[in-house]
């Protein structure tokens, strides 16, 4: 499990700590890079035909984009601890930030086009709602959520679920471009656990388990889902927090439930075989 193909784990304490290119994930749209800065550090780049998401994961920076001052944002000094701030960059801009303490930044990116302002997303844009019931509740925010209309394929959101529960089940995936039923997207899953010596677990497979992997999360782990579906399990004591990217060429989350487990939604009871 702690070589699986779809694990990333983090190569560096300090700077550029995990990076995920379509390139190095064999795909086409979804790009995932966590850099971590002492105070003072700097993280500058050009997003090129790419689109980009700044998620202060914790600590404060000053955000300055194509030049423009956007002072100092971030609150919060763990993910565990309030609502994200989080900035929106288009395709041929630039962005610089300098860390004001200790910080953790995501840049999510995804291809891109010109056409869209760049914009500040502050806590609070979108509200935290609870999503699922008993053992299978998380706390979802939306950062970038599809109907914003505010990028041209990126949706980005954070996800923390309780010690013991699930989440992103009953399983479902998104790998099909087959709109209105499915929509294809990549995904990756950026994880933190509190305390960080927890762990969980994520199964990514597909109905005729061509891909089928149990994949070990531990605090600072990225895992790629190319396609299939991916639920994920956290153990009693650890609470799990997670970023995903969402990308694919339409801006659209339309997922397909496993066929098995669709009576978790129905409410109707498990069929004879299941129960």
């Amino acid at each position: 499990m702690s070589n699986s193909r779809l694990r990333v784990q983090p190569k560096a304490a300090r700077g550029l700590v995990t990076e995920v290119t379509p390139e190095s994930a064999g795909w086409s749209h979804v790009g995932f890079a966590l850099h971590r800065l002492a105070a003072g550090d700097s993280l500058a780049a050009e997003t090129g035909g790419r689109e980009v998401c700044l998620v202060l994961v914790s600590g404060k920076a000053r955000l300055a984009i194509d030049g423009k001052d956007h002072g100092e944002i971030g609150q919060r000094m763990s993910p565990f601890d309030g609502a994200p701030w989080a900035a929106y960059v288009p395709a041929g801009g630039r962005y610089a930030l300098t860390a004001a303490t200790a910080a953790e930044v995501a840049v999510c990116s995804a291809p891109g086009a010109a056409g869209l302002p760049a914009r500040l997303i502050p806590p609070g844009s979108h509200p935290q709602i609870t999503r699922g019931k008993g053992s299978n509740t998380r706390l979802v925010t939306n950062i970038m959520p599809e109907d914003d209309g505010a990028a041209h394929q990126l949706l980005v959101v954070e996800v923390i679920t309780p010690g013991g529960n699930t989440s992103s089940y009953p399983p479902h995936k998104h790998d099909r471009d087959d709109i209105p039923a499915e929509s294809y997207l990549e995904e990756t899953y950026y994880y933190r656990f509190n305390p960080p010596q927890g762990y969980g677990f994520q199964r990514v497979y597909t109905d005729d388990r061509s891909l089928d992997e149990l994949v070990l999360l531990e605090d600072g782990d990225v895992v790629m889902v190319p396609k299939g579906y991916h639920p994920v399990a956290t153990i009693h004591g650890y609470d799990s927090y997670y970023l995903n990217v969402m990308a694919g060429p339409k801006r659209i989350w339309k997922f397909h439930n496993e066929p098995a487990h669709e009576w978790l939604f129905t409410g109707l009871g498990a069929p004879a075989a299941a129960r």
